[in-house]
């Protein structure tokens, strides 16, 4: 992949649950801002088995966009999911319930192209906000943001935000597991990495493997429709059981190094510079 082109080719991975009257407002939102952005772009929308009119809703609304089924339950496997399909050279998370305002997609594109290889979501940094977070999961958020600071030498402050956009060639530093084994009969129908750990998961292992990261302040609306499916108390619990998992594999040297491709691009970067 060559990172030096400033109009990256885009992947918006979009996971679902249930959200077909979100979908009617948010993926033509999505699709009219794309079509803006140069370069090509793709829509993959990840269904974790909705019993109402998801599926058939994505494919009448967009039907550009990639609709696939997810084998396990959980937002994290839908977001491995996305990846094994995505071709973009960047790829984009966005939240189908309508809180993530999509015009602000240019802004997390143009903090790759200038450098970064991770540019993360933040509701708490100059120019972000909040309409949809309540009072106990701010304050739970504040506290895991301290912890994963602490952890892992970071200054995150927004460390359980979804909203978040990398180069596709650091996938393998998220060294997710594998999204198209279903669980096994008996087993839980989600492994580790698979529920909503997925942003925290993302954030430390990125930031473990030296990772450039660059915060983008972003502003979380309301929902449209429906209700989450965010538990502040049991989720806020595989948050934490994330950071100190992660912490323990970082100490036992079972994190993933970062690309060589980001250190080429820096070089030819000094290089052109340098002419």
């Amino acid at each position: 992949m060559d990172r030096s082109q400033t109009e990256p080719d885009i992947t918006v991975i979009v996971p679902t649950l249930n959200e077909a009257a979100n979908l009617e407002v948010v993926l033509p939102e999505l699709e009219e801002v794309l079509d803006r952005l140069p370069g090509e772009h793709e829509v993959i929308v990840v269904d974790g088995g909705s019993v109402d009119d998801t599926v058939a809703t994505a494919h009448a609304v967009l039907p550009d966009a990639e609709v696939v089924e997810q084998a396990r339950a959980g937002k994290g496997n839908a977001v491995a999911t996305g990846l094994e399909h995505a071709e973009g050279d960047v790829v984009v998370m966005f939240d189908a319930d309508g809180s993530a305002d999509p015009e602000e997609i240019p802004a997390f594109v143009e903090a790759l192209v200038e450098g970064a290889d991770f540019a993360k979501g933040s509701r708490f940094t100059e120019g972000g906000g909040s309409s949809d977070i309540t009072p106990v999961r701010r304050a739970g958020n504040a506290a895991l943001n301290t912890v994963a600071n602490t952890a892992f030498g970071t200054e995150f402050t927004d460390l359980c935000y979804g909203y978040n956009a990398f180069w596709a060639d650091m996938t393998p530093v998220l060294d997710l597991p594998d999204a198209s084994t279903p669980a096994e009969p008996g087993e839980p129908e989600m492994v580790w990495g698979d529920g909503f750990e997925i942003e925290t998961l993302i954030n430390v292992r990125m930031a473990a493997s030296g990772a450039e990261i660059t915060e983008v302040p972003s502003v979380e609306r309301d929902r449209i429709h429906g209700e989450s499916n965010l538990h502040a108390v049991r989720d806020g619990l595989r948050v934490l059981r994330t950071i100190i998992v992660e912490r323990m594999r970082l100490s036992a040297g079972k994190m993933v190094a970062a690309p060589r491709a980001r250190r080429a691009r820096r070089a030819a970067l000094r290089e052109t510079t340098a002419a």
